[in-house]
């Protein structure tokens, strides 16, 4: 890992709070993600599941976590299983936890290797009365591939048939919704590094460069700061690319006249930022291409005011909306006749905006939340409106991170230029 390390009072803290929602006579068990072949011999980088990071801060494929607050054992009412290491390992893999790391990075003091899990289960198991399993219930995912907590609890109902399974998703939900200090400073850490590399992208940007060329900008500067990588594919869309909301090619010439849209963020410490910006390939946006920008912004500051405790996620996509609306009929996009004749389920303006403007955000970019309740201090969102026009050649989109708390919120990024006059002056310096 490139990060530095992290308190284990984090996680301790974490399982505690997740120990308090478990039934009686309960015990947990949460895998490490797969590993996931990419060719013949090679894997894709390896990224832990949020949810076992969220409980051990072990970020180390083939590991196995298993609570048991009841448990009459007392040295197993927590434990961690870990891949054994061996010299031909650290020669071609390198270094893998000691069981004395294993118990520095989570506060864990029962750390087995591997190989013990399938001996000391049926052990466990006929001291409980209930099972905690995990599956990935993220309302974004969309099921297609088994993966190893999956095809452990169907292993495992097969074998332990009169248990009693429970979902440990809908705790989680609930639980890592809402971020604790510590894990809104890993938070703050990767927005800074994502603006730094923004503020590295304004100096670089001018008329002939390519999109993969500025995206190389980004990630040296994410690299240098200690970040993992990228968040996610970073959108690098210039002219009419940034009408594709998901366009990852990057693989164009900026040209003179045209605007780029940047959708990118930092992964620091598995916790992750999400930023969009516009900005003029020449460092001087037209007058209808501010007008647009401008009509971005005002819906994006009048939004961020109701980005508070309270707040109904779906309710405030439909207030957005007709903040939006209004924009775009000054801006002489929607017709306001038309507008007063449309079908309420099928708004106009979705014409020209047609995602939602804020998403739960943490160790998922698209992180998981209830967007039924009401939202609560601790809670991170993002809050990013756009404007697409493809008949101009034009999209502009612009997105920070706010934190909610008991007194408002503070936005994460609000040091990272956003007015189109502080644009325009960086990128002249």
């Amino acid at each position: 890992m490139k990060y530095t390390s992290i308190d284990s009072a984090l996680f301790f803290e974490n399982r505690k709070r997740f120990n308090e929602k478990l039934k009686p006579s309960s015990m947990v068990i949460i895998h490490s993600n797969d590993e996931f072949p990419r060719s013949g011999d090679q894997a894709f980088p390896f990224h832990q599941n949020p949810d076992m990071f969220w409980l051990s801060g072990i970020d180390q494929e083939e590991s196995i976590l298993i609570l048991f607050p009841d448990c009459p054992i007392p040295a197993y009412k927590e434990v961690l299983f870990l891949k054994k290491t061996n010299e031909h390992i650290a020669v071609w893999e390198g270094h893998k936890y000691t069981k004395e790391e294993a118990t520095a990075a989570s506060g864990i003091h029962t750390v087995c290797w591997l190989e013990e899990f399938k001996t000391m289960l049926p052990m466990l198991m006929h001291h409980c009365e209930n099972v905690y399993l995990n599956t990935n219930e993220n309302d974004r995912y969309v099921h297609i591939n088994q993966y190893r907590d999956l095809r452990f609890a169907k292993d495992l109902k097969e074998q332990y048939p009169l248990h009693h399974y429970q979902r440990a998703a809908t705790i989680f939900r609930s639980l890592r919704a809402v971020k604790s200090g510590y894990e809104v400073e890993l938070l703050q850490m990767a927005c800074d590094i994502t603006e730094k590399a923004f503020r590295r992208v304004l100096k670089f940007v001018k008329p002939g460069v390519t999109e993969y060329e500025i995206e190389a900008e980004i990630i040296h500067e994410f690299i240098k700061n200690r970040a993992s990588g990228h968040a996610y594919n970073p959108i690098i869309a210039s002219g009419k690319n940034a009408c594709v909301l998901h366009y990852n090619d990057n693989n164009q010439v900026c040209k003179d006249g045209e605007v780029i849209l940047f959708d990118f963020g930092a992964e620091y410490a598995n916790y992750n930022a999400d930023l969009s910006r516009s900005i003029p390939v020449n460092g001087k946006f037209t007058a209808r291409q501010k007008a647009v920008y401008n009509a971005v912004l005002k819906v994006m500051t009048e939004a961020k005011k109701m980005l508070v405790e309270g707040t109904i996620l779906d309710e405030y996509h439909k207030e957005v909306g007709l903040i939006m609306q209004s924009e775009l009929i000054e801006l002489g996009l929607l017709d306001k006749h038309a507008v007063a004749k449309q079908d309420p389920n099928m708004p106009l303006y979705k014409k020209y905006f047609m995602h939602g403007t804020s998403h739960f955000l943490g160790l998922d970019v698209h992180d998981i939340g209830n967007r039924y309740e009401k939202m609560k201090a601790g809670m991170i969102f993002t809050c990013e409106p756009g404007i697409y026009i493809p008949e101009e050649g034009l999209g502009i989109r612009l997105e920070n991170d706010i934190l909610i708390t008991t007194k408002g919120n503070i936005d994460l990024m609000q040091n990272i230029p956003i007015t189109a006059e502080e644009i325009e002056s960086l990128m002249n310096e």
